[in-house]
């Protein structure tokens, strides 16, 4: 493998994993970042994002002397032969993707670039960006390439390491074959298109997952009202390899950094070329009708939400990441306080305030008094609570299990009645 000088702009989940992961493999990186705080804790080796792995990573590569960080992406470039920009690109005016982060970045880097580097899109952007900020840069000496990542968050050093496939995007297929290099020892698969095609490629897949994900909702509400188990369907659907295993979990709904966003964005991007993308509009839909189904679940079971006591277990968007971007727990919560209910939260990674409830540092404390326990995300140690400790702790009895992750025989036993997603509400013996 030929060593690369990179340089990575942004040390957000994508880019800080981005670096390190490409410092590991035997590429020298800087990474670049504006917070001048973010930037010193990551010389000191501090990493704030939960990541299984990463924080070993950057330690590795520091000591390598393989990985830098910077301020300011103009001091990260000038040796640099790749590029690679990882910057927000968040939700902006009616659903479409907000690019000001990348093009100010092109901005400060066009005029300090070496000739011949290629600038990668790594973060996810609408299609025809890497035209856009070929414009901007106005450097014919310069290829510009789209590089989609597609890391979980809570997995972001395994998938990258261990990737299905790497795609790079470039009008210059000598430019894409230059940074589709650079994951030669990973041995995975590599598709190397066009720019326009590789930045559809990561829209494309979000909206199907985000798409697969409202179609198991959908089917959980059903099999509740025609008497069917959701586990045994997804069970029996995930066989199929046409279909797999994968996304067929029912839950409040999804959310984190990448499905809400990309979803409207390809909404936006449809109505542009004036095709109407329907399908991928009810999965939005299907999505917020979820969090208000699982609203409509709890205040069935307290009867009033106005001055109910909730518990609420799981605040992340997942579990294994103390994101709260776009988080359904958080989307939840808010239709509860809406509607008068007094929420108690615990998550094993938030500790900071958040309007509208009141977080504390233990599931035991979130449970006191409350009348009904609703788990929104699937820490695992909320499968070993002492269910019996619990239900004494509790004013009501009933436990709303957005996750189907609770042991239903354990509840029973406690005393308390358990409703999942998609199947038959669990009672205890002495209540029957």
């Amino acid at each position: 493998m030929v060593v690369r000088r990179i340089a990575v702009v942004g040390t957000g989940y994508v880019g800080l994993t981005t670096g390190a992961c490409l410092a590991s493999l035997g590429h020298r990186v800087v990474c670049a970042d504006v917070d001048a705080l973010k930037v010193a804790r990551l010389r000191a080796g501090q990493v704030d994002i939960l990541e299984p792995g990463l924080v070993e990573l950057v330690a590795e590569g520091r000591s390598s002397g393989r990985l830098a960080f910077v301020e300011g992406a103009r001091h990260a470039v000038p040796d640099a032969e790749v590029v690679f920009l990882c910057l927000p690109t968040p939700m902006g005016a009616g659903g479409a993707a907000d690019l000001g982060a990348v093009e100010s970045v092109a901005r400060e880097i066009r005029d300090v670039l070496p000739s011949g580097a290629v600038v990668v899109c790594k973060s996810t952007v609408p299609v025809g960006t890497s035209t856009g900020v070929a414009a901007l840069l106005g450097r014919e000496d310069v290829d510009v390439a789209s590089n989609p990542e597609f890391l979980r968050e809570g997995s972001a050093v395994h998938d990258f390491l261990h990737p299905d496939r790497i795609v790079v995007g470039a009008d210059s297929p000598r430019a894409a074959e230059r940074v589709g290099a650079l994951f030669t020892a990973l041995g995975a698969p590599t598709v190397l298109t066009d720019a326009a095609s590789a930045e559809m490629v990561k829209y494309a897949a979000n909206c199907f997952l985000a798409m697969k994900l409202s179609y198991v909702n959908a089917i959980a509400e059903l099999c509740e009202l025609l008497g069917a188990d959701v586990t045994a369907v997804t069970e029996g659907m995930g066989h199929d390899q046409r279909i797999g295993r994968s996304f067929l979990n029912p839950g409040p709904g999804w959310g984190g950094s990448c499905l809400p966003k990309d979803t409207h964005a390809m909404v936006r991007m449809a109505e542009a070329v004036d095709v109407d993308f329907s399908l991928v509009r009810a999965t939005i839909e299907t999505n917020v009708r979820q969090q208000r189904r699982v609203v409509d679940k709890v205040r069935r079971a307290v009867g009033t939400l106005a001055g109910a006591r909730i518990g609420v277990l799981g605040l992340a968007f997942k579990a294994g990441t103390n994101d709260l971007r776009d988080s359904p727990a958080l989307a939840v919560a808010e239709l509860l306080a809406f509607e008068g209910a007094e929420l108690v939260a615990y998550d094993p990674e938030v500790d900071r305030p958040l309007v509208g409830m009141t977080v504390v540092d233990s599931p035991y404390a979130a449970v006191r008094d409350a009348d009904a326990v609703v788990l929104l995300t699937e820490w695992p140690e909320f499968r070993a609570l002492d269910w019996a400790l619990v239900a004494s702790a509790m004013s009501g009895s009933t436990v709303l299990d957005t996750r189907n992750h609770l042991d239903p025989d354990a509840l029973a036993r406690a005393g308390l009645v358990l409703h999942g997603l998609g199947r038959e509400l669990r009672v205890p013996d002495q209540a029957r």
